[in-house]
Protein backbone atom coordinates (compact mmCIF):
# COMPACT_ATOMS: atom_id res chain seq x y z
CA UNK A 1 0.00 0.00 0.00
CA UNK A 2 2.96 2.32 0.45
CA UNK A 3 4.19 2.10 -3.13
CA UNK A 4 3.70 5.24 -5.25
CA UNK A 5 5.35 4.08 -8.47
CA UNK A 6 3.51 1.76 -10.91
CA UNK A 7 4.89 -1.79 -10.70
CA UNK A 8 5.47 -4.01 -13.68
CA UNK A 9 4.79 -1.45 -16.42
CA UNK A 10 7.72 -1.22 -18.88
CA UNK A 11 7.43 2.58 -18.79
CA UNK A 12 7.59 2.67 -14.98
CA UNK A 13 6.83 6.10 -13.58
CA UNK A 14 7.46 7.79 -16.91
CA UNK A 15 3.83 7.29 -17.96
CA UNK A 16 0.74 6.90 -15.78
CA UNK A 17 -2.44 5.01 -16.62
CA UNK A 18 -4.72 6.42 -13.93
CA UNK A 19 -8.17 4.91 -13.39
CA UNK A 20 -11.03 6.81 -11.74
CA UNK A 21 -13.84 4.28 -12.23
CA UNK A 22 -14.55 4.14 -8.49
CA UNK A 23 -14.88 7.89 -8.14
CA UNK A 24 -15.70 9.73 -11.36
CA UNK A 25 -17.09 6.62 -13.04
CA UNK A 26 -19.41 5.98 -10.09
CA UNK A 27 -21.20 9.24 -10.94
CA UNK A 28 -22.85 7.57 -13.91
CA UNK A 29 -26.63 7.46 -13.65
CA UNK A 30 -27.72 3.98 -12.57
CA UNK A 31 -24.46 2.93 -10.87
CA UNK A 32 -24.28 2.46 -7.11
CA UNK A 33 -21.31 0.44 -5.91
CA UNK A 34 -21.27 -1.17 -2.49
CA UNK A 35 -17.95 -1.19 -0.67
CA UNK A 36 -17.57 -4.86 -1.58
CA UNK A 37 -18.22 -3.92 -5.22
CA UNK A 38 -15.55 -1.23 -5.06
CA UNK A 39 -13.00 -3.68 -3.68
CA UNK A 40 -13.84 -6.16 -6.43
CA UNK A 41 -13.50 -3.53 -9.17
CA UNK A 42 -10.18 -2.37 -7.72
CA UNK A 43 -8.85 -5.93 -7.82
CA UNK A 44 -9.89 -6.27 -11.46
CA UNK A 45 -8.20 -3.02 -12.42
CA UNK A 46 -5.07 -4.05 -10.57
CA UNK A 47 -5.06 -7.40 -12.38
CA UNK A 48 -5.08 -5.46 -15.65
CA UNK A 49 -2.00 -3.53 -14.55
CA UNK A 50 -3.14 0.10 -14.36
CA UNK A 51 -0.73 2.35 -12.46
CA UNK A 52 -3.12 4.23 -10.17
CA UNK A 53 -6.63 3.49 -8.88
CA UNK A 54 -8.59 6.43 -7.51
CA UNK A 55 -10.74 4.82 -4.84
CA UNK A 56 -13.07 7.69 -4.00
CA UNK A 57 -13.48 10.71 -1.77
CA UNK A 58 -12.81 9.78 1.87
CA UNK A 59 -14.45 12.06 4.39
CA UNK A 60 -17.07 13.22 1.90
CA UNK A 61 -18.79 9.86 1.30
CA UNK A 62 -19.16 7.24 4.06
CA UNK A 63 -18.80 4.34 1.62
CA UNK A 64 -15.54 5.77 0.33
CA UNK A 65 -14.22 6.27 3.85
CA UNK A 66 -15.03 2.62 4.63
CA UNK A 67 -13.45 1.49 1.37
CA UNK A 68 -10.11 3.10 2.22
CA UNK A 69 -10.23 1.75 5.75
CA UNK A 70 -10.85 -1.82 4.58
CA UNK A 71 -8.22 -1.47 1.87
CA UNK A 72 -5.62 -0.24 4.35
CA UNK A 73 -6.56 -2.98 6.80
CA UNK A 74 -5.56 -5.65 4.31
CA UNK A 75 -8.61 -6.40 2.15
CA UNK A 76 -6.96 -4.92 -0.95
CA UNK A 77 -3.59 -6.36 -1.86
CA UNK A 78 -2.49 -4.44 -4.94
CA UNK A 79 0.27 -5.96 -7.07
CA UNK A 80 0.53 -3.35 -9.83
CA UNK A 81 -1.48 -0.27 -8.90
CA UNK A 82 -1.17 2.40 -6.24
CA UNK A 83 -4.31 3.49 -4.40
CA UNK A 84 -5.25 7.17 -4.64
CA UNK A 85 -7.54 9.24 -2.43
CA UNK A 86 -9.41 12.10 -4.06
CA UNK A 87 -10.38 15.33 -2.31
CA UNK A 88 -10.46 19.09 -2.42
CA UNK A 89 -8.04 21.73 -1.25
CA UNK A 90 -8.66 23.55 2.00
CA UNK A 91 -11.64 25.83 2.01
CA UNK A 92 -11.31 29.54 1.42
CA UNK A 93 -10.60 31.55 4.57
CA UNK A 94 -9.42 28.58 6.65
CA UNK A 95 -6.12 26.85 7.32
CA UNK A 96 -5.17 23.34 6.33
CA UNK A 97 -5.08 22.21 9.95
CA UNK A 98 -8.67 23.39 10.44
CA UNK A 99 -10.08 21.55 7.42
CA UNK A 100 -11.54 18.11 8.29
CA UNK A 101 -11.65 17.16 4.62
CA UNK A 102 -7.88 17.47 4.31
CA UNK A 103 -7.44 15.45 7.51
CA UNK A 104 -9.69 12.73 6.04
CA UNK A 105 -7.30 12.43 3.11
CA UNK A 106 -4.47 11.65 5.51
CA UNK A 107 -6.65 9.30 7.53
CA UNK A 108 -7.39 7.28 4.37
CA UNK A 109 -3.77 6.05 4.50
CA UNK A 110 -3.61 6.24 0.69
CA UNK A 111 -0.03 6.91 -0.45
CA UNK A 112 -1.18 9.25 -3.24
CA UNK A 113 -3.69 12.09 -3.06
CA UNK A 114 -5.31 13.82 -6.00
CA UNK A 115 -6.60 17.29 -5.17
CA UNK A 116 -9.21 19.06 -7.24
CA UNK A 117 -8.95 22.83 -7.67
CA UNK A 118 -10.64 25.42 -9.85
CA UNK A 119 -8.54 26.58 -12.79
CA UNK A 120 -11.11 28.89 -14.41
CA UNK A 121 -11.27 32.45 -13.03
CA UNK A 122 -15.03 32.54 -13.54
CA UNK A 123 -15.46 29.46 -11.34
CA UNK A 124 -13.06 30.85 -8.74
CA UNK A 125 -14.96 34.09 -8.45
CA UNK A 126 -18.54 32.88 -8.96
CA UNK A 127 -18.60 29.34 -7.57
CA UNK A 128 -15.97 29.58 -4.83
CA UNK A 129 -16.70 33.28 -4.22
CA UNK A 130 -13.05 34.06 -3.62
CA UNK A 131 -10.23 35.63 -5.61
CA UNK A 132 -7.39 34.14 -7.63
CA UNK A 133 -4.77 34.86 -4.96
CA UNK A 134 -6.72 32.96 -2.28
CA UNK A 135 -7.48 30.10 -4.68
CA UNK A 136 -3.78 29.68 -5.44
CA UNK A 137 -2.98 29.85 -1.74
CA UNK A 138 -5.55 27.12 -1.08
CA UNK A 139 -3.80 24.94 -3.64
CA UNK A 140 -0.27 25.64 -2.41
CA UNK A 141 -1.09 25.24 1.28
CA UNK A 142 -2.85 21.89 0.81
CA UNK A 143 -0.24 20.43 -1.52
CA UNK A 144 2.60 21.53 0.77
CA UNK A 145 0.88 20.05 3.82
CA UNK A 146 0.21 16.66 2.21
CA UNK A 147 3.70 16.41 0.74
CA UNK A 148 5.07 17.24 4.17
CA UNK A 149 3.07 14.30 5.52
CA UNK A 150 4.73 11.97 3.05
CA UNK A 151 2.04 11.85 0.39
CA UNK A 152 2.57 12.05 -3.34
CA UNK A 153 0.21 14.67 -4.75
CA UNK A 154 -1.44 15.15 -8.14
CA UNK A 155 -3.62 18.16 -8.93
CA UNK A 156 -6.79 17.97 -11.03
CA UNK A 157 -7.08 21.45 -12.58
CA UNK A 158 -10.85 21.56 -12.98
CA UNK A 159 -12.34 23.37 -16.00
CA UNK A 160 -8.80 23.99 -17.22
CA UNK A 161 -9.44 24.22 -20.97
CA UNK A 162 -12.42 26.56 -20.66
CA UNK A 163 -10.50 28.65 -18.13
CA UNK A 164 -7.36 28.76 -20.27
CA UNK A 165 -9.34 30.00 -23.26
CA UNK A 166 -10.92 32.72 -21.09
CA UNK A 167 -7.90 33.79 -19.01
CA UNK A 168 -4.75 31.71 -19.57
CA UNK A 169 -2.66 33.55 -16.97
CA UNK A 170 -5.02 32.59 -14.14
CA UNK A 171 -5.13 28.95 -15.20
CA UNK A 172 -1.33 28.77 -15.38
CA UNK A 173 -1.03 30.44 -11.95
CA UNK A 174 -3.06 27.59 -10.44
CA UNK A 175 -0.74 25.02 -12.00
CA UNK A 176 2.32 26.91 -10.82
CA UNK A 177 1.00 27.12 -7.26
CA UNK A 178 0.61 23.33 -7.18
CA UNK A 179 3.98 22.44 -8.71
CA UNK A 180 5.91 24.99 -6.64
CA UNK A 181 4.38 23.47 -3.49
CA UNK A 182 5.44 19.96 -4.53
CA UNK A 183 2.73 18.43 -6.77
CA UNK A 184 4.18 15.84 -9.16
CA UNK A 185 1.55 16.08 -11.90
CA UNK A 186 -0.92 18.79 -12.90
CA UNK A 187 -3.88 17.26 -14.70
CA UNK A 188 -5.65 19.39 -17.30
CA UNK A 189 -9.36 18.61 -17.01
CA UNK A 190 -11.92 19.04 -19.76
CA UNK A 191 -14.60 19.05 -17.10
CA UNK A 192 -17.49 20.11 -19.33
CA UNK A 193 -16.36 17.75 -22.10
CA UNK A 194 -16.60 20.40 -24.78
CA UNK A 195 -13.18 20.13 -26.39
CA UNK A 196 -12.23 18.74 -29.81
CA UNK A 197 -8.92 16.93 -30.44
CA UNK A 198 -7.04 19.54 -32.45
CA UNK A 199 -7.77 22.49 -30.16
CA UNK A 200 -7.16 20.40 -27.04
CA UNK A 201 -3.82 19.08 -28.33
CA UNK A 202 -2.76 22.63 -29.21
CA UNK A 203 -3.51 23.79 -25.66
CA UNK A 204 -1.70 20.83 -24.05
CA UNK A 205 1.37 21.40 -26.20
CA UNK A 206 1.35 25.09 -25.40
CA UNK A 207 1.07 24.46 -21.63
CA UNK A 208 3.92 21.92 -21.70
CA UNK A 209 6.11 24.32 -23.68
CA UNK A 210 5.34 27.34 -21.48
CA UNK A 211 5.69 25.63 -18.09
CA UNK A 212 7.84 22.53 -18.42
CA UNK A 213 5.51 20.90 -15.87
CA UNK A 214 4.54 17.25 -15.94
CA UNK A 215 1.03 17.34 -17.40
CA UNK A 216 -1.85 14.89 -17.28
CA UNK A 217 -5.20 14.76 -19.07
CA UNK A 218 -8.76 14.09 -17.89
CA UNK A 219 -11.55 14.18 -20.49
CA UNK A 220 -15.32 13.96 -20.31
CA UNK A 221 -17.17 12.66 -23.36
CA UNK A 222 -19.83 15.30 -24.01
CA UNK A 223 -18.65 15.79 -27.61
CA UNK A 224 -18.01 12.07 -28.11
CA UNK A 225 -14.29 12.86 -28.28
CA UNK A 226 -13.00 11.84 -24.83
CA UNK A 227 -10.88 8.96 -26.13
CA UNK A 228 -9.60 10.95 -29.11
CA UNK A 229 -8.90 13.94 -26.88
CA UNK A 230 -6.97 11.79 -24.40
CA UNK A 231 -4.81 10.23 -27.10
CA UNK A 232 -4.23 13.63 -28.73
CA UNK A 233 -3.13 15.02 -25.36
CA UNK A 234 -0.61 12.21 -24.96
CA UNK A 235 0.73 12.91 -28.43
CA UNK A 236 1.05 16.58 -27.42
CA UNK A 237 3.08 15.81 -24.32
CA UNK A 238 0.81 14.53 -21.51
CA UNK A 239 2.38 11.65 -19.58
CA UNK A 240 -0.53 10.88 -17.25
CA UNK A 241 -3.96 9.89 -18.58
CA UNK A 242 -7.12 9.54 -16.49
CA UNK A 243 -9.88 7.20 -17.65
CA UNK A 244 -12.77 5.08 -16.41
CA UNK A 245 -13.63 1.47 -17.21
CA UNK A 246 -16.07 1.30 -20.13
CA UNK A 247 -16.22 5.10 -20.17
CA UNK A 248 -18.52 5.23 -17.14
CA UNK A 249 -19.13 8.69 -15.72
CA UNK A 250 -21.72 11.41 -15.32
CA UNK A 251 -23.58 12.82 -18.31
CA UNK A 252 -22.04 11.29 -21.45
CA UNK A 253 -19.26 9.63 -19.47
CA UNK A 254 -15.47 9.76 -19.40
CA UNK A 255 -12.66 8.57 -21.63
CA UNK A 256 -12.94 4.78 -21.89
CA UNK A 257 -9.96 3.14 -20.21
CA UNK A 258 -9.94 0.17 -22.58
CA UNK A 259 -10.13 2.21 -25.78
CA UNK A 260 -7.41 4.59 -24.57
CA UNK A 261 -5.10 1.71 -23.60
CA UNK A 262 -5.85 -0.08 -26.87
CA UNK A 263 -4.93 3.00 -28.87
CA UNK A 264 -1.80 3.80 -26.89
CA UNK A 265 -0.46 0.25 -27.13
CA UNK A 266 -1.51 -0.85 -30.62
CA UNK A 267 -1.40 2.50 -32.44
CA UNK A 268 1.33 4.45 -30.69
CA UNK A 269 3.45 1.50 -29.58
CA UNK A 270 3.47 2.61 -25.96
CA UNK A 271 3.79 -0.35 -23.53
CA UNK A 272 1.59 1.19 -20.85
CA UNK A 273 0.61 -2.15 -19.28
CA UNK A 274 2.76 -4.93 -17.85
CA UNK A 275 3.76 -7.62 -20.35
CA UNK A 276 0.89 -9.92 -21.34
CA UNK A 277 -1.83 -7.77 -19.80
CA UNK A 278 -3.25 -6.26 -23.01
CA UNK A 279 -5.13 -9.49 -23.73
CA UNK A 280 -7.01 -8.98 -20.44
CA UNK A 281 -8.87 -5.90 -21.73
CA UNK A 282 -12.04 -7.71 -22.80
CA UNK A 283 -12.27 -9.88 -19.69
CA UNK A 284 -11.85 -6.97 -17.31
CA UNK A 285 -14.27 -4.77 -19.26
CA UNK A 286 -17.05 -7.34 -19.06
CA UNK A 287 -16.33 -8.19 -15.43
CA UNK A 288 -16.59 -4.54 -14.38
CA UNK A 289 -19.86 -4.21 -16.31
CA UNK A 290 -21.20 -7.24 -14.44
CA UNK A 291 -20.36 -5.68 -11.06
CA UNK A 292 -21.90 -2.37 -12.16
CA UNK A 293 -25.02 -4.32 -13.18
CA UNK A 294 -24.88 -2.87 -16.68
CA UNK A 295 -24.99 -4.80 -19.94
CA UNK A 296 -21.66 -4.68 -21.78
CA UNK A 297 -21.72 -2.44 -24.85
CA UNK A 298 -21.55 -4.87 -27.77
CA UNK A 299 -20.14 -2.15 -30.03
CA UNK A 300 -17.51 -0.79 -27.64
CA UNK A 301 -14.11 -0.26 -29.24
CA UNK A 302 -11.64 -3.11 -28.78
CA UNK A 303 -13.69 -5.10 -26.23
CA UNK A 304 -17.27 -5.22 -27.57
CA UNK A 305 -18.80 -8.49 -28.70
CA UNK A 306 -19.57 -6.98 -32.12
CA UNK A 307 -16.33 -5.04 -32.49
CA UNK A 308 -14.74 -7.68 -34.71
CA UNK A 309 -17.99 -9.05 -36.17
CA UNK A 310 -18.33 -8.91 -39.96
CA UNK A 311 -21.62 -8.89 -41.82
CA UNK A 312 -21.06 -7.73 -45.39
CA UNK A 313 -20.25 -10.37 -47.99
CA UNK A 314 -17.35 -8.32 -49.37
CA UNK A 315 -15.78 -8.19 -45.93
CA UNK A 316 -16.10 -11.93 -45.50
CA UNK A 317 -14.54 -12.62 -48.89
CA UNK A 318 -11.52 -10.54 -47.96
CA UNK A 319 -11.28 -12.02 -44.47
CA UNK A 320 -11.27 -15.51 -45.96
CA UNK A 321 -8.08 -14.54 -47.79
CA UNK A 322 -6.51 -12.66 -44.87
CA UNK A 323 -8.29 -11.67 -41.61
CA UNK A 324 -6.09 -8.58 -41.29
CA UNK A 325 -7.70 -7.05 -44.37
CA UNK A 326 -10.79 -6.03 -42.38
CA UNK A 327 -9.53 -6.13 -38.78
CA UNK A 328 -7.44 -3.19 -37.63
CA UNK A 329 -5.70 -5.45 -35.08
CA UNK A 330 -5.67 -9.13 -34.18
CA UNK A 331 -8.76 -9.43 -31.91
CA UNK A 332 -6.92 -11.93 -29.71
CA UNK A 333 -4.41 -9.21 -28.78
CA UNK A 334 -7.08 -7.61 -26.56
CA UNK A 335 -8.74 -10.85 -25.53
CA UNK A 336 -11.55 -10.55 -28.07
CA UNK A 337 -12.48 -12.70 -31.05
CA UNK A 338 -13.65 -12.35 -34.63
CA UNK A 339 -17.14 -13.41 -35.66
CA UNK A 340 -18.83 -13.67 -39.04
CA UNK A 341 -22.52 -12.75 -39.11
CA UNK A 342 -24.79 -14.49 -41.55
CA UNK A 343 -27.63 -12.33 -42.91
CA UNK A 344 -29.24 -11.51 -46.22
CA UNK A 345 -25.97 -9.72 -47.01
CA UNK A 346 -24.07 -12.99 -46.72
CA UNK A 347 -22.30 -14.60 -49.64
CA UNK A 348 -20.49 -17.89 -50.00
CA UNK A 349 -17.43 -16.64 -48.13
CA UNK A 350 -19.52 -15.54 -45.15
CA UNK A 351 -21.16 -18.91 -44.82
CA UNK A 352 -17.94 -20.85 -45.27
CA UNK A 353 -16.24 -18.77 -42.58
CA UNK A 354 -19.22 -19.06 -40.26
CA UNK A 355 -19.40 -22.80 -40.84
CA UNK A 356 -15.72 -23.11 -39.92
CA UNK A 357 -16.40 -21.07 -36.77
CA UNK A 358 -19.15 -23.59 -35.91
CA UNK A 359 -16.87 -26.55 -36.60
CA UNK A 360 -18.29 -27.49 -40.02
CA UNK A 361 -16.17 -27.94 -43.15
CA UNK A 362 -17.98 -26.77 -46.28
CA UNK A 363 -14.89 -26.46 -48.43
CA UNK A 364 -15.76 -29.64 -50.34
CA UNK A 365 -19.50 -29.06 -50.49
CA UNK A 366 -20.16 -26.24 -53.00
CA UNK A 367 -23.77 -27.35 -53.59
CA UNK A 368 -24.50 -27.22 -49.86
CA UNK A 369 -23.01 -23.73 -49.68
CA UNK A 370 -25.12 -22.54 -52.61
CA UNK A 371 -28.24 -24.04 -51.10
CA UNK A 372 -27.51 -22.50 -47.70
CA UNK A 373 -26.95 -19.06 -49.24
CA UNK A 374 -30.28 -19.28 -51.07
CA UNK A 375 -32.07 -20.53 -47.98
CA UNK A 376 -30.66 -17.79 -45.73
CA UNK A 377 -31.65 -15.07 -48.17
CA UNK A 378 -35.17 -16.54 -48.54
CA UNK A 379 -35.70 -16.77 -44.79
CA UNK A 380 -34.23 -13.34 -44.06
CA UNK A 381 -36.64 -11.86 -46.59
CA UNK A 382 -39.47 -13.36 -44.50
CA UNK A 383 -38.20 -11.90 -41.24
CA UNK A 384 -35.75 -14.53 -39.99
CA UNK A 385 -32.43 -13.39 -38.57
CA UNK A 386 -29.48 -15.64 -37.79
CA UNK A 387 -27.12 -12.99 -36.41
CA UNK A 388 -27.92 -13.94 -32.82
CA UNK A 389 -29.06 -17.52 -33.45
CA UNK A 390 -25.99 -19.59 -34.18
CA UNK A 391 -27.70 -22.83 -33.18
CA UNK A 392 -30.47 -22.39 -35.78
CA UNK A 393 -27.87 -21.45 -38.39
CA UNK A 394 -25.83 -24.56 -37.65
CA UNK A 395 -28.96 -26.68 -38.06
CA UNK A 396 -29.71 -24.97 -41.39
CA UNK A 397 -26.18 -25.70 -42.63
CA UNK A 398 -26.34 -29.32 -41.48
CA UNK A 399 -29.71 -29.75 -43.18
CA UNK A 400 -28.32 -28.47 -46.47
CA UNK A 401 -25.30 -30.75 -46.15
CA UNK A 402 -27.57 -33.73 -45.40
CA UNK A 403 -29.83 -32.92 -48.35
CA UNK A 404 -26.89 -32.78 -50.76
CA UNK A 405 -25.44 -36.01 -49.36
CA UNK A 406 -28.78 -37.81 -49.39
CA UNK A 407 -28.49 -38.42 -45.65
CA UNK A 408 -31.16 -38.40 -42.94
CA UNK A 409 -32.47 -34.90 -42.25
CA UNK A 410 -31.29 -33.12 -39.14
CA UNK A 411 -34.37 -32.45 -37.05
CA UNK A 412 -35.81 -32.54 -33.56
CA UNK A 413 -35.79 -36.03 -31.95
CA UNK A 414 -39.60 -36.28 -32.09
CA UNK A 415 -42.44 -35.69 -34.54
CA UNK A 416 -45.29 -33.33 -33.80
CA UNK A 417 -48.84 -34.46 -34.43
CA UNK A 418 -50.52 -31.36 -32.97
CA UNK A 419 -50.54 -28.91 -30.12
CA UNK A 420 -53.20 -26.75 -28.51
CA UNK A 421 -52.86 -23.78 -26.16
CA UNK A 422 -55.72 -22.14 -24.22
CA UNK A 423 -55.80 -19.25 -21.75
CA UNK A 424 -57.89 -19.37 -18.59
CA UNK A 425 -58.67 -16.17 -16.69
CA UNK A 426 -59.66 -17.26 -13.24
CA UNK A 427 -61.98 -15.49 -10.74
CA UNK A 428 -59.03 -14.26 -8.69
CA UNK A 429 -57.65 -12.43 -11.72
CA UNK A 430 -54.83 -14.87 -12.48
CA UNK A 431 -54.35 -15.78 -16.12
CA UNK A 432 -53.06 -19.33 -16.63
CA UNK A 433 -52.12 -20.96 -19.91
CA UNK A 434 -52.71 -24.64 -20.56
CA UNK A 435 -51.01 -26.53 -23.39
CA UNK A 436 -51.56 -30.00 -24.78
CA UNK A 437 -49.09 -31.64 -27.14
CA UNK A 438 -49.39 -34.82 -29.15
CA UNK A 439 -46.03 -36.11 -30.32
CA UNK A 440 -44.45 -39.29 -31.60
CA UNK A 441 -41.18 -40.26 -29.93
CA UNK A 442 -39.29 -43.58 -29.75
CA UNK A 443 -42.07 -45.28 -31.67
CA UNK A 444 -44.78 -44.15 -29.28
CA UNK A 445 -47.60 -41.64 -29.50
CA UNK A 446 -47.52 -39.47 -26.39
CA UNK A 447 -50.07 -36.93 -25.17
CA UNK A 448 -49.14 -34.51 -22.39
CA UNK A 449 -50.77 -31.47 -20.79
CA UNK A 450 -49.19 -28.81 -18.59
CA UNK A 451 -49.90 -25.34 -17.25
CA UNK A 452 -47.70 -22.28 -17.36
CA UNK A 453 -47.72 -18.54 -16.73
CA UNK A 454 -47.95 -17.93 -20.47
CA UNK A 455 -48.59 -19.91 -23.65
CA UNK A 456 -44.92 -20.51 -24.42
CA UNK A 457 -44.10 -21.54 -20.87
CA UNK A 458 -47.05 -23.96 -20.88
CA UNK A 459 -46.07 -25.36 -24.29
CA UNK A 460 -42.48 -25.88 -23.13
CA UNK A 461 -43.70 -27.62 -19.95
CA UNK A 462 -46.05 -29.94 -21.85
CA UNK A 463 -43.35 -30.84 -24.35
CA UNK A 464 -40.94 -31.73 -21.54
CA UNK A 465 -43.54 -33.87 -19.82
CA UNK A 466 -44.04 -35.80 -23.02
CA UNK A 467 -40.37 -36.21 -23.92
CA UNK A 468 -38.35 -36.58 -20.70
CA UNK A 469 -39.25 -40.26 -20.15
CA UNK A 470 -37.80 -41.03 -23.58
CA UNK A 471 -35.08 -38.34 -23.70
CA UNK A 472 -33.68 -38.07 -20.16
CA UNK A 473 -31.02 -35.58 -21.26
CA UNK A 474 -33.82 -33.05 -21.69
CA UNK A 475 -34.04 -32.64 -17.90
CA UNK A 476 -30.79 -30.67 -17.93
CA UNK A 477 -32.04 -28.22 -20.59
CA UNK A 478 -33.76 -25.06 -19.46
CA UNK A 479 -35.13 -22.02 -21.22
CA UNK A 480 -32.79 -19.20 -20.13
CA UNK A 481 -34.18 -16.25 -22.08
CA UNK A 482 -37.00 -15.44 -24.45
CA UNK A 483 -37.16 -12.40 -26.72
CA UNK A 484 -39.98 -11.32 -29.00
CA UNK A 485 -39.90 -8.76 -31.79
CA UNK A 486 -42.85 -7.74 -33.95
CA UNK A 487 -41.80 -7.10 -37.54
CA UNK A 488 -43.84 -4.85 -39.83
CA UNK A 489 -42.35 -4.22 -43.25
CA UNK A 490 -44.77 -1.51 -44.35
CA UNK A 491 -47.98 0.17 -43.18
CA UNK A 492 -51.00 -2.02 -43.75
CA UNK A 493 -49.15 -5.33 -43.90
CA UNK A 494 -49.66 -8.12 -41.39
CA UNK A 495 -47.18 -8.23 -38.53
CA UNK A 496 -44.71 -11.09 -38.32
CA UNK A 497 -43.31 -12.24 -34.99
CA UNK A 498 -39.67 -13.19 -34.52
CA UNK A 499 -38.80 -15.15 -31.40
CA UNK A 500 -35.34 -15.82 -30.01
CA UNK A 501 -35.03 -18.61 -27.45
CA UNK A 502 -31.85 -18.96 -25.41
CA UNK A 503 -31.36 -22.40 -23.86
CA UNK A 504 -28.72 -23.81 -21.54
CA UNK A 505 -27.80 -27.11 -19.94
CA UNK A 506 -25.24 -26.12 -17.31
CA UNK A 507 -22.25 -26.35 -19.65
CA UNK A 508 -23.37 -24.61 -22.83
CA UNK A 509 -25.78 -21.92 -23.99
CA UNK A 510 -27.32 -21.73 -27.45
CA UNK A 511 -29.85 -19.52 -29.22
CA UNK A 512 -32.47 -20.47 -31.78
CA UNK A 513 -34.93 -18.46 -33.81
CA UNK A 514 -38.49 -18.91 -35.04
CA UNK A 515 -40.61 -16.64 -37.25
CA UNK A 516 -44.34 -16.81 -37.93
CA UNK A 517 -47.42 -14.64 -38.04
CA UNK A 518 -48.51 -16.34 -34.80
CA UNK A 519 -46.33 -15.84 -31.73
CA UNK A 520 -46.99 -19.34 -30.38
CA UNK A 521 -45.96 -21.01 -33.65
CA UNK A 522 -42.88 -18.81 -33.88
CA UNK A 523 -42.00 -19.89 -30.35
CA UNK A 524 -42.66 -23.54 -31.21
CA UNK A 525 -40.24 -23.37 -34.15
CA UNK A 526 -37.54 -21.89 -31.95
CA UNK A 527 -38.16 -24.53 -29.24
CA UNK A 528 -37.92 -27.34 -31.78
CA UNK A 529 -34.60 -26.02 -33.05
CA UNK A 530 -33.36 -25.76 -29.48
CA UNK A 531 -34.06 -29.46 -28.89
CA UNK A 532 -32.69 -30.47 -32.29
CA UNK A 533 -29.44 -28.69 -31.50
CA UNK A 534 -29.14 -30.37 -28.12
CA UNK A 535 -29.95 -33.74 -29.67
CA UNK A 536 -27.03 -33.28 -32.04
CA UNK A 537 -24.75 -32.63 -29.10
CA UNK A 538 -25.81 -35.74 -27.19
CA UNK A 539 -26.06 -37.90 -30.31
CA UNK A 540 -29.74 -38.57 -29.76
CA UNK A 541 -31.32 -39.80 -32.96
CA UNK A 542 -34.55 -41.20 -31.52
CA UNK A 543 -37.62 -40.13 -33.45
CA UNK A 544 -41.20 -41.13 -33.65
Amino acid sequence: MSRTTPAGCPLGDDFHVYDTTLRDGAQREGISYSVTDKLAVARLLDSLGVGFIEGGWPGALPKDTEFFQRAADGELDLRHATLVAFGSTRRAGTTVDEDPQVRALLDSRAPVVTLVAKADRRHIERALRTDVDENCAMVADTVRFLVGEGRRVFLDAEHFFDGYAFDPDTSLRVLEAAVTAGADVVVLCDTNGGQLPLQLAETVGEVVARTGFRVGIHCQDDTGCAVANSVAAVQAGATHVQCTANGYGERAGNADLFAVIGNLVTKLGMPVLPDGKLRELTRVSHAVAEIANLAPDAHQAYVGQSTFAHKAGLHASAIKVDPELYNHIDPAAVGNGMRVLVTEMAGRASLELKAAELGLDLSGAPEAVSGAVRRVKELEARGWSFEAADASLELLLRREMAAVAGAEPVDAPFRLESYRVVLDRRPDGDVVAEATVKVHVAGERVIATAEGNGPVNALDAALREALVPHLPWLEAVELADYKVRILVDAPGTDAVTRVLVESRDGTEEWTTVGVHGNIVEASWLALCDALAYKALRVGAATRG
